[in-house]
């Protein structure tokens, strides 16, 4: 039967990742290391075995720009895969695209994740996930004045404000209120109090984990009732959940995957490899994970030998690969951009605990 073949050795993979510097990613590549480290020691694909480079980009766009040329020159990777970043895909998709080399990228951060040729992520994504979120509350929490206060770094409030304009176009209604002016750090109370007083039903935010929990707590002291909080995949963490034990404020957000807190079937494999290699079972491990397989699985599906051009033709071809882990078929392909996921689950806080509102995904109607 035909198969992959592998004459010169060790197949090349690689990414650029966020690991040292304002935040650490590594749990993304050291997701996808796993997988091909539990590869490799099986006998590898056909017997070919992936030898894997996780680069640091230390949030440098100099030092990510050299990472991505030392893979693509030095290296000669095939493919990139499970890369998490803060601006790998702003910085190198270029660089990608003229090389003929293609992003599995673990976790897509900055709108050229999903805005390139030669970048697909396997996660929704900050934008999706907003779009997302706001049908939900509009949908199922039944909120009429839906309300949405952004931090913007970089790039990203055109991003945002196409979101936002998404859910417009697919509601036919308008945001209540958008304010692009919230602080990474600093007092929020001037904001909650304009949530407030605007009528605000549901506040949607991109918060992170210090800023959800003082969001809340704010919410708290200024005893504000009648907001649903509605956050992002960045929310999701158990320091958030063990940080508001006792509030009573209702607290909502989207997975980009199947709840990571969740031992059930979906998560097996993952939670198996993750025990396997000794690595904590985050989101981000999810992103990486799910990145190797589908570079894998693209790998395994080639004739003949492994090359750069061979996985970017097999990846181009935009099969549909579904994962139990994911809500969406992941899809590559030959597009202008890519954002193929488009499910969440949605957690509420209570008593201290992330809960799946239910075992469904909420799946986001078609991009147009």
């Amino acid at each position: 039967m035909a198969a992959p073949t592998c004459e010169d050795g060790a197949i090349q993979v690689g990414s650029v990742s966020t690991i040292t510097g304002p935040v650490d990613f590594s749990d993304g590549p050291k997701g996808a290391k796993a997988v091909f480290d539990q590869i490799n020691e099986a006998g590898g694909i056909s017997g070919c075995k992936i030898e894997y480079t996780m680069a640091d980009d230390k949030a440098d766009p100099q030092v990510a720009a050299q990472a991505a040329r030392d893979l693509i020159d030095n290296k000669n990777v095939v493919a990139l895969a499970g890369g998490a970043s803060l601006l790998d895909c702003a910085v190198n998709a270029a660089t990608y695209k003229r090389n003929g080399v293609l992003s599995v990228q673990g976790v897509g951060v900055d709108p050229m994740c999903f805005n390139a040729p030669s970048v697909s992520p396997v996660n929704v994504g900050p934008y999706t996930l907003t779009t997302a979120m706001l049908d939900y509350a509009d949908k199922e929490l039944k909120d009429e004045k839906l309300c949405a206060f952004f931090i913007i770094l970089g790039g990203t409030q055109e991003a945002y404000a196409a979101a936002v304009a998404r859910w417009e176009k697919m509601s036919g209604k308008k945001i209540h209120l958008i304010d692009m002016t919230l602080p990474l750090q600093g007092d929020l109370t001037p904001y909650l109090i304009k949530a407030r007083d605007n009528g605000c039903d549901a506040v949607l935010t991109n918060q992170v984990e210090p800023g959800v929990v003082q969001m809340i707590n704010t919410a708290d002291a200024q005893k504000i009732e009648g907001i649903d909080w509605l956050f992002l995949a960045s929310g999701y963490t158990e320091g958030v959940a063990k940080a508001l034990p006792n509030t009573k404020q209702p607290v909502y957000l989207g997975t980009e995957w199947e709840p990571y807190t969740e031992a059930n079937e979906a998560n097996g494999d993952w939670m198996k490899t993750m025990d396997k290699a000794g690595l904590p079972k985050t989101a981000f491990s999810q992103g990486g994970y799910l990145a190797a397989k589908v570079l894998a699985d693209t790998i395994a599906s080639i004739e003949g030998p492994v090359t750069r051009e061979s996985v970017s033709a097999k990846l181009m071809e935009g099969k549909a690969m579904k994962y139990p882990i994911a809500g969406s078929e992941y899809v590559f392909g030959d597009a202008a951009k890519h954002a193929p996921m488009q499910a969440t689950k949605v957690m509420k806080l209570n008593a201290g605990k992330w809960e799946p509102i239910s075992k469904d995904w909420y799946v986001l109607p078609a991009a147009e």
